[in-house]
């Protein structure tokens, strides 16, 4: 890992940080994400939530070490391991053999981008609801072009978790071309948002997009965590309002 790739991330990683009652992030490694030559190292993030029955809820997996599994172990029993987009399963399989009583829940397409890398019984998320954690989180899948990116809300925290939809890079954790990538591509802190890229691909789904966008403002999240970057710990609803001027104009 070079020393720009070190910088990007939010050590400690691989750790459990509480959020808040019954949440938790873990901030993992980088991976490289971006056409060839202009890579960036991004960041990773998964968010676990205990649910009222002591399950565990476990969003967009990250890296395993012996050291997270016991970690988690403590938390209680992992229930629901969840990839919610077509680009965040790598890890997946590396949770389901550490947890194999976990129910994988994947947003769709996810098994078309993987190939054999997945390839074992997985569930799809599909619709609002009818999920075994459906009095606890809501579920919000939101579709475009290229993929589908499922949100959710965690009802009694108030908290929203996206992944992909806002991106917020830190300027001090970039070098400078990576600064100016980030900022050209709309996602550079503290106007991080969807990325333009991303956006393209919303287009002919835009009247959609904005009444998913519209609905997550209405749960009225105190924070919002998202995958890659600076997450917004207060406010949440005010974030998404920024974060999608372009959108809600």
């Amino acid at each position: 890992m070079g020393a720009h790739e070190e910088t990007a991330t939010y050590p400690p990683l691989n750790t459990l940080k509480p959020v808040t009652e019954n949440l938790w992030i873990v901030d993992g490694p980088t991976i490289p994400f971006g056409p060839p030559g202009l890579r960036m190292p991004f960041p990773t993030r998964m968010m676990i939530i205990r649910l009222r029955g002591g399950g565990l809820f476990v969003h967009s997996p990250t890296h395993m070490t012996e050291d997270l599994r016991a970690a988690v172990e403590t938390l209680g029993p992992v229930r629901f391991i969840v990839a919610p987009n077509r680009i965040h399963y790598w890890w997946v399989p590396v949770w389901r053999a550490a947890f194999p009583d976990a129910e994988i829940w994947m947003a769709p397409r996810i098994r078309e981008q993987a190939g054999g890398h997945i390839d074992f019984p997985t569930r799809e998320l599909t619709g609002e609801n009818g999920y075994p954690w459906d009095d606890e989180i809501r579920t919000l899948p939101v579709a475009g072009s290229f993929m589908t990116e499922v949100e959710f809300f965690h009802i009694e925290s108030r908290t929203l978790i996206l992944t992909d939809f806002i991106e917020n890079f830190e300027p001090q954790k970039l070098n400078w071309w990576r600064r100016i990538m980030a900022r050209l591509g709309g996602v550079l802190a503290p106007q991080g948002a969807m990325p333009r890229d991303m956006r393209l691909t919303f287009a002919s789904q835009r009247p959609a997009l904005k009444r998913a966008v519209e609905t997550m403002i209405g749960w009225g999240p105190e924070r919002v965590i998202i995958a890659h970057g600076r997450w917004f710990e207060r406010d949440g609803a005010e974030a998404l309002k920024r974060a999608f001027s372009w959108l809600l104009r």
